[in-house]
């Protein structure tokens, strides 16, 4: 990556993290672009806005802390911004920019009417307690209020928030704003507008994406092996789906350590056992293993479902899975994206892959608008089928053009968003 022109004078070229994959991608997928579209490019590779807050909170002993919290807005042309929250210490503005880039494709993609927004807190929530969560999330709510809106930016969860989370953001919102708000935030529990399926509709659409992309490359779900990590929402839902429907869930990892068991894991035993002792390590049935036992562990399919630049050119070659599943946004680093292709390991981009949480975020927004809600057999469906669509739409693009799923995801949901800028024109 080595066109300045593309980094904002707010950020060192030393330091770009996360935003820099995202300019590599779109760096990769621009020759791709309709040629028509082509100059507006430079439209994705700055953020709309960014706006970085103190977050002071009184805690429990009297003292006050501060926090520093962000909100970016990438790209709002095709509709109100769309994107979680997370809570984690090593939360960055350049972090919180590519995720928000990332939303913006990745709604696209699965055509859904949002754009691409994105929030966090530098904080380790493990360290407050609840009260002092409590008064976090409603002090950071206020000191983005001015983005925030039905029609303008609607939150949702994200690593280390939740319905819980949802709910104070929706309530503080509402106060400030003298009238109950339920569409400012999706992923609310179901007393507050909540939708039905929402918990699992990342690790759904992870599921969906992956038994249309095994079909395709002959791959029998009912035979195939399964390596999980991350094992939060969407890595446990994702294992459990992969479970019942036949497959061999042979490993799993997530920050307490790895565990296997060739002949396969009881996942829901092992998420009764997280929840009691707070790791994997010591689950009935199963071996602890090393993290590069992980990455090459015998395996057809691998879920990552855990953070950013996981897969790095480091353990790329170890990976010996046929088929590759980004639960997580980002997971994979530009440099081992190659090595990937080189090894003819089909990949599923995160844009396209973990789009299922935002697809039900849509119909929980949807939903509180209209104040009329669907059964969670209407929701599975609907997602199902949106997920379906986007995974063929993508498919093609890759095979007609000869380019990586990745790229063809970028090109269709680019695509979508430049012309709504074409169309759209610039005012003034």
């Amino acid at each position: 990556m080595n066109n300045l022109s593309h980094i904002p004078s707010y950020l060192s070229a030393e330091h770009l993290g996360p935003w820099e994959t995202f300019l590599v991608q779109i760096d990769r997928v621009e020759p791709h672009l309709n040629p028509e579209l082509r100059p507006l490019t430079p439209i994705l590779t700055r953020p709309m806005r960014a706006l970085i807050v103190n977050v002071p909170i009184r805690l429990d002993n009297g003292e006050m802390a501060h926090f520093e919290g962000y909100r970016v807005h990438h790209n709002l042309a095709r509709g109100p911004g769309k994107g979680g929250i997370r809570y984690h210490p090593d939360v960055t503005l350049s972090e919180v920019m590519a995720l928000s880039a990332w939303m913006t494709v990745k709604n696209a993609v699965v055509n859904v009417p949002f754009g691409g927004a994105k929030g966090g807190v530098r904080v380790d929530p493990r360290q407050l307690s609840l009260a002092e969560l409590e008064r976090l999330t409603r002090r950071y709510t206020s000191e983005i209020h001015i983005l925030l809106g039905q029609d303008k930016d609607i939150p949702a969860p994200d690593i280390n928030t939740n319905e819980q989370t949802m709910a104070w953001m929706m309530d503080t919102y509402s106060m400030n704003e003298g009238r109950t708000a339920m569409g400012v935030v999706t992923g609310k529990p179901i007393s507050l507008g909540g939708s039905l399926g929402r918990k699992d509709a990342t690790g759904r659409g992870v599921f969906v994406a992956t038994v249309e992309a095994a079909r395709r490359i002959g791959m029998n779900i009912a035979d195939a092996k399964v390596a999980v990590q991350g094992f939060g929402n969407v890595g446990e839902a994702a294992a459990r789906l992969f479970s019942d429907a036949g497959a061999k869930v042979v490993a799993l990892q997530d920050s307490s350590g790895a565990i296997a068991n060739p002949a396969g894991l009881d996942v829901r035993a092992v998420k009764a056992w997280r929840q009691q002792h707070g790791t994997l390590v010591g689950a009935l049935g199963t071996e602890v293993i090393t993290t590069d036992s992980f990455w090459s562990m015998d395996a057809d399919i691998l879920i990552v479902a855990a953070m950013e630049n996981q897969i790095t050119a480091t353990n790329a070659g170890l990976i010996r899975a046929r088929l590759i599943c980004e639960g997580a946004n980002g997971p994979t680093t530009p440099e081992a994206d190659l090595i990937l292709q080189e090894r003819g390991i089909t990949v599923i981009p995160d844009v396209l892959a973990n789009a299922g949480g935002v697809t039900v975020s849509y119909f929980e927004w949807v939903q509180d608008i209209s104040a009329f809600f669907w059964t969670e057999d209407e929701i599975n469906a609907r997602l199902d089928r949106i997920m379906r669509e986007a995974f063929a739409a993508v498919w093609e693009a890759a095979k007609t053009k000869g380019i990586t799923m990745r790229t063809a995801a970028f090109v269709l949901g680019c695509e979508r968003v430049l012309l709504a800028h074409k169309v759209r024109g610039l005012y003034p």
